[in-house]
Parts: structure tokens; sequence; C-alpha cells
């Protein structure tokens, strides 16, 4: 059944001169079919360079709204308009406008694992492969870091500026706790335990190597190491074992599964494609003010 589905996925996204682009979270299916696979700004990316008029966003709120900002001129579709993100809803603007009054001429800095409306209010966004120099490239000796704290705290151990914290996180990296993977790196000592940067601090000091979803596909493809422990979301396992065959992967905890990353299925891609919906659009009020946080980011030079 599950190879008919495709086929009429593929067939419609030629129709509609449409790209399908996947999370590294998403159900291994989905990722099997998609003509792109990445982190979420990589992959907004792709959606402003691809010549296509259609996009099909296998991801969260904040994603698709990542690229109807930086593609405007395109059709933005999200199979699930239901999968959100609880990281992302625990900020508002006017939360973080109230919040940056309080701390004036101070610059904010934005994860985009956040609204539009979010980024919108802010200064600059950034990623977790790149926080560490978007925060650095900044003249200001203090920064507002919003909305997760943990990527916050992991950035400001690479820095000498102050950081204020908003109080948000990822539920799912949270429930990934020390003792698990004290008891794990014991039982695995030949492995190397990997995290994302959205883990608690007490997890990230417990990591051989920090990095983001794209980053530990470099990292562990590169590695000697033929084993690792892996401290993310469940979804990336997909693309590690298909990249890195020779390898093992021991997924951290089995509670590193995000329910909203896991929404998006084969049939939903199929449905979105029939009807050509749910648009996801961001209005030209918050969306130019958007696009010139995630814009300066993007400057920020890699090196």
């Amino acid at each position: 059944m599950s190879d008919s589905i495709q086929q009429e996925i593929r067939r419609l996204l030629d129709a509609r001169n449409a790209i399908l682009l996947a999370h590294n979270y998403m159900r291994d299916e989905v990722q099997e079919i998609a003509d792109i696979t990445g982190d979420s700004l990589a992959l907004s990316q792709e959606a402003a360079r691809t010549s296509k008029d259609v996009i099909i966003f296998c991801g969260v709120h904040f994603m698709a709204e990542s690229a109807a900002i930086l593609a405007p001129e395109k059709t933005v579709i999200l199979p699930r308009l239901d999968a959100g993100c609880p990281m992302a809803d625990m900020i508002t603007a006017d939360e973080l406008v109230r919040f940056r009054s309080e701390k004036p001429g101070m610059p904010v800095v934005t994860y985009v694992n956040s609204s539009a409306e979010v980024k919108a209010v802010s200064d600059i966004c950034c990623t977790s492969a790149n926080a560490i120099k978007v925060v650095n490239s900044l003249p200001d000796s203090e920064v507002i870091f919003t909305p997760d704290r943990n990527l916050g705290q992991y950035v400001s151990r690479f820095s000498n500026k102050k950081f204020h914290f908003w109080d948000g996180y990822c539920p799912t990296h949270e429930r990934l706790k020390p003792d698990v993977v004290t008891s794990l790196k014991s039982c695995n000592p030949d492995a190397l335990f990997i995290c994302h940067p959205e883990c608690n601090p007490a997890v990230v000091a417990l990591a051989d190597h920090v990095c983001s979803t794209s980053g530990m596909y470099d990292y562990c493809k590169k590695s000697g190491v033929k084993r690792f422990i892996i401290g993310t979301e469940a979804g990336i396992l997909y693309r590690l074992q298909k990249e890195s065959p020779d390898k093992e992967f021991i997924l951290a905890s089995p509670a590193l599964i995000c329910p909203n990353m896991k929404l998006t299925s084969l049939e939903d891609v199929l449905s979105a494609l029939e009807t050509m919906s749910p648009v996801v659009t961001v209005s030209d009020r918050i969306r130019i003010p958007a696009k010139r946080a995630l814009d300066r980011m993007i400057a920020v030079p890699r090196d």
C-alpha cells in the first residue's frame, strides 16, 4: 500500500511542480520519499532556492513559516497544520517585547525554533549550528537569548557576554536524563555519546561531542568510531544508519520522540498534494521584519 502512495505522491509532485522537504525528525517513510532532508533552516533556504512553485514542508509550523518568510512568492504547504512546536509556543511576541523593554539596548538573539511573530521583534536569529558565531558576532556585552534556555546556556560557555535567558525548552530533549546517559555510557564504553545542545546542561556535560542534527551526520561519517549513543530525537536514526551503514547507533532514550514531528504521514502528504492545502502564509507586516532577523543571521560569516 505504501508503495502505491509513494508513487502517487511522486506523480503529484511532478504535476504540481512541487518539491518535498522533510525535517531530520520526520517518520522514516516520509524522509525516504523526500527530495531533500535537513534541519529547519537549511530546508527553508532550499525552499528559497528551488525553482519549484510549491513547497511541501514536512515538519512543524514554525519551519513552514520560515520557508514562507524566505520564499513569499512560492506556495508553502504544511501537511499537518496541527504539527506545532511546544518550545516555540513558550514565548509570544508581546512577551518578548515586554521582556526586552526591561533590558533596554540589549540585542535579542532568537533561535529559529520560534514563531514568525517572535522573529519579527528580534534583532537576529540563530540555529543550533551557528548560535555561537551569531552571538559572538554582536558588539554588545549583554544579549537576550530566546526561547531555548538550554541552547543559550550551551552557547554562553563559548562567549564572554552576559546572557539573559528566556525560560523555554524542548520537552523532548528535556526528557533525556543524565543518569540514563551515565548508565548507557557505562554499559557501552566503546561508544561515543553525542547530543543536541537543546538537551539539559547536565546531559550536555556528559557528551563527547555536542552539535546540531546536521553536525551529527558529518561527525559520525568522519569518525573512526563504530558505535554512538545518540542524544536527540529518534528520527535522526534513519539518515544516520543510511549514511553510515557500517556503524551502530543507540538511541539514548525511548523518550526521545517528538509527537509533533511524528504527526505527518504519507497519507497526509498525499492529501496535501491532492487538495493543495493547508497553505502557510506570513503577512508582510510580520514577514519583512522577521526576514530581516533571518538575513542578519545568514550574513554572519561561517568561518
